[in-house]
């Protein structure tokens, strides 16, 4: 990952199609899972966020039946949020108890959480909790989520989630995904997996490189890079049935796709009129458009959340900055002014925000939020070589691949760069170009 260039990427091909089989895409994982054991939970935090919200969080009564460690799983994705502090839980608990609040108080807890998990006569598995202010000794409400074991880790995502916004009054994004490429050996895969990184499914395998995953507004849909005739060529591929098609396969590369918000048009880079250069066209590929004009590079383009703009890297004046121009195509303003190496801008869902990374000296990569407002800036990374920043849909996280132990692995940071942790990668595989999907995915 040490080696950044902003020439347009090619992707090389990969090897047939598959189906995601969870969420309920298809109906659910096939009978016979074996269920992943305790032990495959793992999450490492680093770093103390300004104010967060003391919580303790029970183990789930029960819990042990269903394979998966309900409990853990909220408690890590709320502490990931920056947003937390743990608290330890009391065994014992679910939310049928009555929990003694003069002594949570006592253990410094605001807020507590316990529950329970049944199996039911038709297989699944009715997961229940019960959250309370503890500071106002009230009953903050309960939910019961009934889910075939396949969809338990989502389950727990799903109850973080409401967690969440009940003690913080925003949306949580743990019940969402995130799409990357995972490099085993000379071998390629692009796979989707939960927030956390655990509960991963392969969408493609390939002996050859994949790059540039894209999600649709929906969720529905991954557009990515490969290269069927030796070439590049922009893919775009169903993750409920597995079936694909070509969208981009135009004379030259055909790279780094990324969505409209409404889903309709893809703004991709073309060489197919010489020089790379940005181009809007229809999701089924027609209506070829160009938008930049100019002799320099111009890539790794995307979208304002409204849709009135385009962020891109170019090289026009001399080294790659990020510009921006109207989503019709037009003058281009630039809008990175510090250092003289700056690539692979991201856009929080309110627009306010900027991420991207930046090169120091000859070889350091860092990661940088930016006030698009202000213009002010923040490098928020100690690591040397991170890549492709991608906001969380509710903005408070961003996701980003770096190296850590001599591999390419994904880390989520809240934006002040004070609490990051490292997602659950497999075996001794390299994580690379993840994309954080849409709420409802």
């Amino acid at each position: 990952m040490s080696t950044k260039t902003i020439a347009s990427p090619s992707a090389l091909p990969p090897q047939g199609n598959g189906a995601l089989t969870r969420r309920g895409l298809l109906g659910g994982l096939a009978a016979g899972l074996t269920l992943p054991s305790f032990a495959q939970f793992r999450v490492e935090i680093a770093g103390v966020g300004a104010t967060r919200v003391p919580i303790a969080i029970s183990d789930f009564a029960n819990e042990s039946a269903t394979g998966q460690p309900l409990a853990a799983i909220i408690r890590a994705d709320l502490e990931r949020s920056g947003q937390f502090s743990l608290v330890p839980g009391q065994s014992g608990m679910s939310e049928t108890s009555q929990p003694q609040f003069a002594d949570w108080r006592a253990r410094a807890a605001d807020a507590l959480a316990a529950g329970s998990a049944a199996r039911l006569a038709d297989g699944r598995f009715d997961v229940r909790y019960r959250l309370w202010d503890v500071v106002k000794g009230t009953d903050l409400g309960s939910e019961s989520v009934p889910v075939v074991p396949a969809d338990l880790r989502l389950a727990a995502h799903k109850i973080a989630d409401t967690i969440y916004q009940k003690l913080t009054g925003e949306r949580g994004v743990f019940a969402t995904r995130l799409v990357y490429v995972n490099k085993a050996g000379p071998r390629y895969s692009l796979r989707v997996a939960d927030a956390d990184g655990e509960g991963e499914q392969t969408v493609l395998n390939s002996p050859e490189a994949i790059i540039s995953p894209a999600w649709s507004p929906d969720g529905n849909e991954v557009a990515y890079v490969s290269f069927e005739t030796r070439k590049a060529v922009v893919w775009i591929q169903d993750l409920r049935s597995g079936k694909r098609r070509k969208v981009a396969d135009f004379r030259g590369t055909n790279s780094a796709p990324s969505f409209s918000p409404n889903g309709q048009q893809l703004v991709v880079t073309l060489s197919r009129e010489g020089g790379s250069q940005l181009y809007l066209i229809n999701r089924d590929g027609s209506g070829a458009k160009r938008l930049t004009q100019s002799s320099a590079i111009d890539t790794e383009a995307r979208f304002s959340p409204d849709g009135a703009q385009i962020y891109f890297v170019s090289d026009r004046g001399g080294a790659p900055q990020i510009y921006r121009m109207p989503a019709s195509g037009g003058n281009a303003e630039r809008v990175t002014f510090n250092g003289n190496y700056n690539i692979s801008p991201s856009i929080s869902p309110d627009g306010r925000t900027m991420a991207y990374v930046t090169r120091i000296g000859g070889g350091t990569f860092k990661l940088c939020v930016m006030d698009l407002g202000s213009g002010q800036v923040q490098q928020i990374t100690d690591t040397s070589d991170d890549e492709r920043p991608s906001f969380a849909p509710n903005g408070k996280l961003i996701v980003y691949a770096t190296r850590s132990g001599g591999r390419d692995v994904l880390m989520t940071t809240t934006l002040d760069g004070k609490v990051k942790a490292k997602l659950a990668t497999p075996g001794v595989s390299d994580i690379r170009e993840p994309a954080w999907g849409p709420f409802g995915t």
